[in-house]
């Protein structure tokens, strides 16, 4: 979550009630400064500390052997059913959460790799062995794990490194001397089928290498913006009173064309609500797969086999790399703080780690510069409006808030911290809240004796030493003080600047024939560059992520002088004007785009309302859109019916339909087919033909079906499914796009070669728009093409 969890938030709230009316006023007036220095007398340690403390206590990220234990045991269970994949992940939960050092932990290494193994995967599973020889696996357990080494280097055709891994087993039995045990016996069965293996492949002819059929991938045209780092040459930096600082297209621009990659500043992944239990008396451990299980805590690669950290059970990584760059950045500092940030959500963490990425001497320069004389220093929104009164505001980018002293605009801390905080707009309970939450956690740093850790992060001499400060036990230092003003800064801003990592993520199993995938947020993070983009609800970009990075394109043609607009998240396809419109006010503005005024100024209703709408339960003509009373256009019909009424069997409809994918989640194929057409049948009395839940409910049809193996009548469902989302979305969206590239899997399935051609090539035409000739769905369709005309031309005529 990016807020702290409710029982803070309600602590806080209590305490700003409790105040006195004169402090209220000079927080709710006070800048980023005062507020800070303000607010540090007013976590009280036996009130508000002492709840966070209990609260703290919910948030599991220590190392408990007694977790490590169940964690294996249920691993072995799993994998005693053949459920590697869910094994292996059970195998990481528990090396999490053993100590350092521990035999314990070299044996949660050793059941990963044989669950690797199984999987087929090879290279990981080897890297898994490795890790257990070198955290002390037990001597007497080894030549079953060097056998299961030898095993995986004859997969990967490595059969030199295979024979002398056979060698060090025979010579390790050798060394225990004589055992006659049945697991010995079958030891030395096992040693010589593999040796058998070994010779065989060994007298094999080399095979002739076929040339692969190179799948084409189309090179990114891309020219670098002097000004703007990681921009396309095709864009330049503007600004002006209503718009503040903004893109513009300075040339045509053409659609799929790269217009920006980023790397982010600073990047949290969001762990998932699993570990905040509901009550400290609880015991049972959660088995729940978050993105804390799936994804490394820096790179944000997927995880096989994690690696995880030496001092918490929350950490884990893809490599012992990742693990030492983190450790060395900032991940030293988190975590003995795990329990707390969880407690505090992910955008108080965000605020920590981008002060750390930064380091003192960085952030204590911007500090004491927005401190300055001239008062429009730290107000960016005040800056803009003076440079754009100037004579000639187009002469270049020096002077607009972020830009170094040439003129560039730089992913940096720098422009960073120009992003804007909206201080005076934000509730001052709000900004009080963030305030006790920044200083709760540098009062932690600095009672765990991190505050040298903090400030060292430079390196600098200066900060190295250990201070003498006058400050009483409850008094934040100065230099933390500085920390802590940024932090708050940080954590303001992300309201209007955070912006979530998200990735395409497969739902429900892995083995079957057809991956559904949807998008998940996958991390919370500061794109400097990324935020100079306003927001549109009819956006003219598309943004995708790999790991850290993101890329934007153009998703439609863009001419030279019009702004590249992205969407915080409300569109207008798929909400109201005035659903839109109420949760765009969170940042601050009232939307003007568009599609907005569109439907604000004249009579057109939105895509939304005409089609996401119910129709006459007794006639089903469209019903006329009231308050309360809904009533058919059909005046032969004249049925009035509460919306009420309406949104009740829409909610009971939504429910069946709940019940019917955990039946098919349960292999009950059957059965949620019969749940699923007859919520069809009922919706069909209620609901528009081209409401979008009539396309859920068809797309939930084929992959029941597809699961069967029926894969006509999966097409032919997927195929009306598509027909929705197309009226909803049009036909270029990426959301059509994820939807063809699941009919093209279908078609590929059932062998219907020439329907399949065609909507890879359309599906790839989509994707390679908004994600880009790189990502993995393009590679995947690339593959299905190149599989399908590789048969015989027969065939390819015959379908």
């Amino acid at each position: 979550m990016a807020l702290p969890v409710e029982e803070w938030r309600l602590c806080a709230a209590r305490r700003w009630a409790a105040l006195e009316p004169a402090l209220r006023e000079r927080l709710a007036a006070a800048s980023l400064h005062d507020t800070l220095r303000l607010g540090c007398g007013l976590l009280r340690p036996e009130a508000e500390a002492a709840a966070l403390r209990r609260l703290c206590r919910r948030a599991r990220a220590g190392k408990e052997p007694a977790a490590a234990r169940f964690y294996r045991e249920e691993g072995n269970r799993l994998f005693g059913r053949r459920h590697y994949g869910a094994a292996a992940r059970l195998y990481s939960q528990a090396a999490s959460h053993e100590l350092p050092g521990s035999p314990e932990v070299s044996v949660c290494f050793a059941n990963r790799s044989a669950a690797l193994f199984h999987l087929g995967c090879f290279e990981v599973c080897l890297e898994d062995i490795a890790r257990a020889e070198s955290h002390g696996y037990p001597d007497r357990l080894l030549p079953k794990v060097l056998l299961r080494k030898a095993e995986c280097l004859l997969c990967l055709g490595r059969l030199q490194d295979a024979a002398d891994a056979l060698s060090v087993v025979e010579n390790k039995i050798a060394m225990d001397g004589i055992m006659t045990s049945p697991t010995h016996q079958a030891l030395l069965k096992k040693l010589s089928q593999l040796k058998i293996k070994i010779h065989e492949k060994e007298s094999w002819p080399e095979p002739a290498r076929e040339a692969c059929g190179d799948i084409q991938r189309k090179s990114e045209i891309w020219e670098e913006n002097d000004s703007i780092s990681g921009a396309s040459s095709s864009l330049s930096l503007n600004f002006d009173i209503e718009r503040g600082r903004h893109l513009v297209a300075s040339q045509d621009i053409l659609p799929g064309q790269s217009l920006l990659k980023e790397e982010a500043f600073v990047s949290v992944l969001c762990p998932g609500e699993s570990f905040l239990l509901q009550d400290s008396s609880e015991t049972a451990w959660d088995t729940r797969v978050t993105n804390a299980d799936l994804y490394c805590h820096r790179c944000l690669r997927q995880l096989l086999a994690s690696v995880p950290c030496r001092g918490c059970s929350y950490a884990k990584y893809c490599s012992q790399n990742c693990a030492d760059v983190a450790w060395e950045q900032y991940h030293r500092t988190e975590c003995s703080l795990g329990a707390l940030l969880l407690t505090l959500g992910v955008f108080c963490h965000v605020a920590l780690r981008t002060v750390l990425l930064a380091g003192f001497a960085e952030v204590s320069r911007l500090v004491e510069w927005s401190h300055g004389g001239d008062k429009d220093l730290h107000n960016p929104e005040a800056r803009c409006k003076h440079l754009s009164e100037a004579p000639d505001t187009r002469a270049g980018t020096r002077g607009i808030p972020g830009c170094n002293d040439n003129g560039q605009y730089q992913s940096s801390y720098q422009a960073v911290f120009n992003l804007l905080p909206h201080a005076e707009k934000h509730s001052p309970e709000h900004k009080f809240l963030c305030t006790l939450s920044v200083v709760a956690i540098c009062k932690q740093l600095q009672e765990a004796g991190l505050e040298a850790a903090v400030l060292n992060q430079e390196s600098s001499e200066k900060w190295s030493r250990p201070k003498i400060c006058e400050k009483t036990s409850d008094e934040l230092s100065p230099e933390l003080k500085i920390m802590a003003e940024a932090m708050l800064r940080h954590v303001l801003q992300l309201q209007c600047n955070a912006q979530a990592i998200t990735v395409m993520q497969e739902s429900g199993s892995r083995d079957g024939a057809v991956v559904n995938k949807k998008p998940v947020r996958l991390a919370t993070a500061f794109f400097p560059v990324l935020s100079l983009l306003n927001h549109s609800c009819c956006p003219n970009i598309s943004v995708s992520f790999s790991g850290t990075a993101a890329t934007v394109r153009a998703s439609q043609p863009i001419p030279s002088g019009q702004e590249i607009f992205h969407c915080y998240g409300p569109h207008r396809c798929r909400m109201r004007v005035a659903e839109r419109q109420q949760l765009l006010s969170q940042y601050f503005f009232e939307c003007r785009c568009q599609a907005c005024l569109d439907e604000l100024e004249s009579d057109v209703k939105s895509v939304v309302s005409m089609r996401n709408s119910f129709c006459c339960p007794s006639c089903q003509a469209p019903i006329q859109v009231g308050e309360d009373m809904l009533c058919c256009s059909n005046e032969a019909c004249a049925v009035s019916v509460s919306r009420e009424s309406l949104s009740h069997r829409l909610r009971d409809l939504q429910q069946q339909i709940k019940k019917a994918l955990e039946l098919l989640r349960d292999r009950k194929a059957d059965q949620a087919i019969k749940m699923l057409l007859k919520c069809q049948m009922d919706a069909g009395n209620f609901l528009s033909p081209e409401h979008l839940l009539m396309g859920e409910m068809e797309d939930h049809l084929a992959q029941v079906y597809a699961t069967l193996g029926k894969w006509q009548e999966a097409a032919r469902h997927l195929e009306r499914s598509i027909e929705i989302v197309e009226m909803h979305h049009g036909p270029s969206s990426v959301e059509i796009g994820h939807e063809l590239f699941k009919l093209a899997q279908i078609l590929f399935n059932g062998f219907a070669v020439s329907e399949a051609l065609s909507t890879i090539q359309r599906a790839e035409e989509i994707l390679s728009v908004h994600c880009g000739p790189q990502s993995t769905q393009i590679q995947e369709l690339q593959e299905m093409k190149t599989c399908l005309l590789e048969l015989p031309r027969s065939v390819l005529q015959r379908t």
